[in-house]
């Protein structure tokens, strides 16, 4: 009985190749756990390679945020300064179109003063020029006889005459003379100062727009001073006599 359960214990050739199988088997098992532990591995490593990328990347988001947070702090703070600017700008413009208002009145007001003003020293130039004109009406017969051998007709004066054109024209000294018989006409004009200019507006406001209308004309200028030191002669020039206020 014992040497038969001593056979029934070996192992046999069948038994054998089935333990090497099932060893073989479970190797394989081990060798594919293996492996995937590997790839796992390679994949918990790839993970956390990527984690660290992801943490970097939140990083530089929460950087660029925080960078930009300030941008906008900067912004705010700027166009804050700018409303604040924009304000004083509304602020000085209102001050200077106030001021604006407050020299257009000064200057009608200046206008209005300069008008009048105007309107005196006219008057006064007037009566400055009336004043000349009449010293002038009493000298200027003596004068003219002294120094043309003029004699004036009738007494000198103010007149309206009509030019070539018919238009009335103001002479302001007038008078009818005669020297050696001959018919002369007396034109003169008094200017508190006297220029060229005035001789040559003289002739060309008088002269010119009765020329013709008598036989002879005799032009005359009085005046209290000269304006250039050639108006003497320039009136010499033009025939024209010229006496000062001095002179009567």
């Amino acid at each position: 009985m014992e040497t038969s359960k001593q056979n029934d214990l070996r192992i046999t050739p069948k038994l054998k190749r089935a333990i090497i199988e099932i060893i073989d088997e479970r190797l394989k098992e081990t060798q594919i756990i293996r492996k995937d532990i590997s790839e796992l591995k390679d994949v918990v490593k790839e993970l956390a390679e990527a984690q660290k990328r992801t943490e970097q990347r939140v990083e530089e988001l929460a950087e660029a945020q925080r960078r930009s947070e300030e941008s906008l702090t900067r912004v705010e703070g700027a166009i804050e300064s700018l409303a604040e600017a924009q304000k004083r700008t509304e602020l000085k413009v209102e001050e200077l179109a106030e001021a604006q208002k407050r020299t257009e009145e000064e200057l009608r007001n200046l206008i209005a003063e300069h008008k009048e003003t105007r309107i005196q020293l006219g008057g006064l130039s007037m009566t400055v020029g009336y004043r000349l004109e009449d010293e002038a009406f009493k000298a200027i017969p003596e004068l003219l006889k002294r120094d043309y051998g003029i004699i004036i007709q009738e007494r000198l004066r103010r007149r309206f005459i009509k030019d070539k054109a018919g238009i009335p024209l103001e002479v302001n000294i007038f008078g009818e003379a005669s020297k050696n018989g001959k018919r002369i006409i007396i034109i003169g004009e008094a200017k508190s100062q006297l220029s060229k200019n005035g001789v040559d507006e003289f002739i060309k406001k008088k002269l010119d727009r009765i020329e013709g209308l008598f036989e002879e004309i005799f032009p005359v200028l009085v005046t209290y001073m000269i304006s250039e030191p050639d108006v003497e002669n320039y009136a010499k020039e033009k025939n024209i006599a010229l006496y000062y206020s001095f002179d009567f």
